[in-house]
């Protein structure tokens, strides 16, 4: 029984800054040491990001004390637990805000439908959960079920979206909403280590969400769901992880990550391909978690890619960042908005997380 993506919608918050602007901040509050500067101010210029999302209001003139950027020549270090309530205050507001959207903009799909709720993060946590927030403020029924993932990274969606199919898959009438938010920004370390920085001049604020069902779709162009797979990278637990500190998450993300992926991916993707007797030549299209430049740089060397199959990741980092779990979600909306060659079309949608972890979906975009 095929099963759907029906739409997708996303939301960020409504503070943005340019990248070049960040980068200036950062050099004069994170160090003094010219070296550490220069480093700065490579990874921001070369980022590939022009602009970031984030609930961190440090240089909105509104009158609050400002979180990170308090003196020049320093950055504070907030406490674990002043991040985290800014993180449920600002976290619920856009949970809220991506379901309401996946439901204004789906014209055959009511919020009476809806069977399940499912929410993503790793940037947070509070209780009752995110999709408790949902069912309440907009009215679902109390009987819905609800699950959250959590912790899981940039490649959450996926494991998201394999729980929607299942369940639809084992229910024909269930109508599931998955929504992922992430608040990256709320993790900034005053800290020198080039893993460190690297996150920081990466990583943004973000939501988004998917309508999934086992219903045909109508006039409008959907996703449907083929086929998933799941790889880990060999020896390269210790190149991305996401640990809970006393000043925050402690994020590191290597130097390493780029040619980890590129020499994993092939092997990652071979059971799809075998699966379905596909080569790499015959996926139209490659929506990729923008994870940074130089990641998408190396598929797309590695895969022997043109540079269109990879524009609308390369969009998305460039307007957002990195925003983890959600990111995947704003290239898939993409791809679907756009007018479409033929009636199908392959996709092949990848993301990256701690692990280091590769998860994969092989999508038919249905116009």
């Amino acid at each position: 029984m095929p099963v759907y993506i029906h739409n997708i919608a996303t939301a960020v918050p409504k503070g943005s800054f340019e990248q070049s602007f960040l980068r200036e901040k950062m050099k004069e509050h994170v160090s003094q040491r010219p070296a550490t500067r220069r480093i700065i101010h490579s990874l921001y210029s070369n980022s590939g990001i022009e602009k970031r999302h984030t609930v961190v209001n440090d240089f909105h003139s509104n009158g609050h004390p400002r979180l990170f950027f308090q003196k020049e020549g320093s950055l504070s270090e907030p406490s674990t637990k002043t991040r985290n309530d800014l993180y449920a205050k600002h976290a619920k507001k856009l949970f809220v805000e991506v379901a309401g959207q996946l439901i204004d903009q789906n014209k055959t799909i009511t919020k009476e439908d809806i069977t399940h709720v499912i929410t993503v993060s790793c940037t947070g946590f509070f209780a009752p959960e995110p999709a408790y927030e949902i069912v309440k403020q907009l009215g679902l029924s109390p009987s819905i079920e609800r699950y959250h993932i959590g912790f899981m990274g940039c490649f959450a969606a996926f494991p998201a979206l394999k729980m929607a199919r299942s369940f639809c898959e084992s229910d024909p009438d269930a109508t599931v909403m998955v929504v992922c938010v992430e608040l990256c920004t709320l993790h900034l370390q005053a800290s020198e280590e080039t893993d460190q920085l690297i996150s920081a001049s990466v990583f943004a604020d973000g939501g988004a969400g998917a309508i999934v069902s086992a219903k045909p779709p109508t006039d409008k162009a959907v996703f449907r769901m083929e086929q998933f797979q799941t790889s880990i990278a060999e020896q390269s637990e210790k190149d991305m992880a996401w640990t809970i500190g006393d000043t925050g998450f402690d994020m590191v993300l290597s130097t390493y990550v780029p040619d980890i992926i590129k020499s994993n991916l092939k092997a990652a993707l071979q059971p799809l391909m075998e699966a379905y007797e596909f080569s790499f030549s015959d996926i139209t299209h490659w929506p990729i978690h923008p994870g940074g430049r130089a990641i998408l740089d190396k598929i797309e060397q590695n895969l022997e890619l043109h540079p269109a199959q990879l524009q609308n990741s390369r969009n998305v980092l460039a307007n957002y960042g990195n925003m983890s779990s959600a990111t995947i979600l704003f290239v898939l909306q993409q791809l679907l908005n756009q007018p479409a060659a033929d009636n199908e079309e392959t996709a092949l949608a990848v993301a990256f997380g701690p692990g280091l972890t590769i998860e994969s979906g092989l999508l038919t975009k249905v116009s």
